[in-house]
This record gives structure tokens, C-alpha cells and sequence, in this order.
């Protein structure tokens, strides 16, 4: 599954096909846990109804996914207890866990999860742990400064609550934890204007999940003001220009302070 995140694309495509086209694979994945309880509801069905779309469909940027994949796999340790929320069909769960000790991997659409334990049983995985569950019921379960890392891959720019759920992770994670994430930021984007406009039409015919635009920018401040230091940052470049690339999702590792 693509750390980049497919879901958005996947459900963009079904409201505006040229558009999702012309996005980054960026712009794909993982879904709002934290929004009203009519966003979330009406979310879970969405993509319990994508999900086997979702798991087909394939990774449109391969070399970024593996850069991604590479560098998150340089912070993991064998002794690591990880949570990743938001995590689709579990592909990437399931590449890590030969890394760590245990992920706690969890999702709001079971369907989703379905298709992940039955991954996992497949490829004979045993420590990772898939769960039906949102951020919101995570909050119930998980104590604080108990994880040596938290993986929220495409999904902070599908919470509202978006500040709220990052100090929320900042409290789950032991001191010199981290938290490993891919965000797309919209109003970075030269569509954004178009994209705007598309988005609320979008979730009111119930095509896509509520999406909330953000930049590279307010999402550095969000970590800072979360508690994190940026342990490091990297957006795929344009091949031409060599210059990050505006439509690319911006992946950052937050590490909490010892």
C-alpha cells in the first residue's frame, strides 16, 4: 500500500477524474477518524465501499514510496512498539513489522481491515495487530509516553482536528519518540483555488471525505507547536527543475524532545 496515501485519489477520481489525474500520488490515502460523528460515519462507509478498489489500486509513484519506506526504516529498531493509525489496507504495516517489536494498526473502515489481517495472514506477519478503531477511541486505550513511534501516513490534512490529534500522538510517544508523517498541502498547490471549490461539493454528494487545506508551512508550526523537533523533512523534487515538488506531499518525522 502506498505511504503516499491512495485513498485520496482514489476518492477524488469518482467526483473529478481529470483532476485527480494531474494530482501527485501524494494526494491519495487515509481518512478522517476525528471529524463530526456524521463525517465520520458517512467516511466509514465511503471506504468500506473502496476498500477492495482501494487495495487494487496500484502505487503511482513507486521511487517516492520506496524513499519514504527507506527513510522511516533507518529510525525503526527491533525494540520498538509502534502505532499507526489510519492505516488502510496494512501494506505498510506489514513491510515495517520485520523491523520492529509489535504496530498496532489501526483504521475506522472494517473492511479495510479485513483486507489487511487476511494480508497479513497471507505473508505469515504475526506482530502486527490490525484494528477497527478511530483516533478518538485510540485516545481510550493508549497511555501516554507508552509508543517509540507513531505512523499517521496522508491523514492530518483529513482531520479537523488536526493540532488536537498531533499533541495527542506527542503524549503517546516516549521522550525521543517519533512520529513519522505524509500530509498533502493543498494550499501549497497551484489548484488549490479549484480544489477548494471541489471539496465541499464533493463531500456533500457523499464522493469524497472532508479534506482540510493547510501548507508546508502551518504544518512545520503544528509540530513546533505540538512539542516536536523536525527530526527530518524531504518532498520528491521536480526532475526538470530540481526544486521540491508543490503538488508532492510533504514528509516530515517529528521526534519528542528527551
Amino acid at each position: 500500500m502506498n505511504l503516499l496515501g491512495r485513498r485520496f485519489v482514489v476518492a477524488l477520481s469518482f467526483f473529478s477524474p481529470s483532476q485527480s489525474q494531474s494530482l501527485s500520488p501524494t494526494t491519495q490515502r487515509a481518512m478522517s477518524s476525528t471529524t463530526t460523528a456524521n463525517d465520520a460515519s458517512g467516511s466509514k462507509k465511503f471506504w468500506d465501499k473502496m476498500a477492495e478498489g482501494y487495495y487494487k489500486s496500484p502505487i503511482s509513484d513507486e521511487e517516492a514510496y520506496q524513499k519514504k519506506i527507506q527513510i522511516t526504516q533507518s529510525y525503526l529498531r527491533p525494540d520498538m512498539e509502534v502505532l499507526e493509525y489510519g492505516c488502510g489496507t496494512g501494506g505498510t504495516s506489514i513491510i515495517h513489522a520485520p523491523f520492529v517489536k509489535h504496530i498496532l494498526a489501526t483504521d475506522i473502515s472494517s473492511n479495510m481491515i479485513d483486507i489487511a489481517k487476511k494480508q497479513a495472514e497471507e505473508k505469515k506477519v504475526s506482530n502486527v495487530d490490525f484494528k477497527c478503531a478511530s483516533i478518538d477511541e485510540l485516545a481510550l486505550s493508549v497511555p501516554n509516553n507508552s509508543l517509540d513511534a507513531v505512523l499517521g501516513l496522508s491523514i492530518l490534512h483529513l482531520v479537523e482536528n488536526r493540532r488536537e490529534v498531533m499533541k495527542r500522538t506527542y503524549n503517546w510517544l516516549k521522550p525521543g519518540g517519533l512520529f513519522v508523517t505524509s500530509t498533502v498541502c493543498i494550499n501549497d498547490m497551484t489548484v488549490a483555488p479549484l480544489m477548494k471549490l471541489i471539496f465541499p461539493i464533493g463531500k456533500f454528494f457523499g464522493l469524497i471525505p472532508p479534506v482540510f487545506a493547510l501548507s508546508r508551512d502551518e504544518l512545520v508550526k503544528d509540530f513546533e507547536d505540538a512539542g516536536f523537533d523536525i527530526e527530518h523533512e524531504w518532498r520528491p523534487e521536480n526532475k526538470k527543475t530540481g526544486k521540491p515538488r508543490k503538488d508532492a506531499a510533504v514528509f516530515i518525522i517529528g521526534k519528542k524532545p528527551q
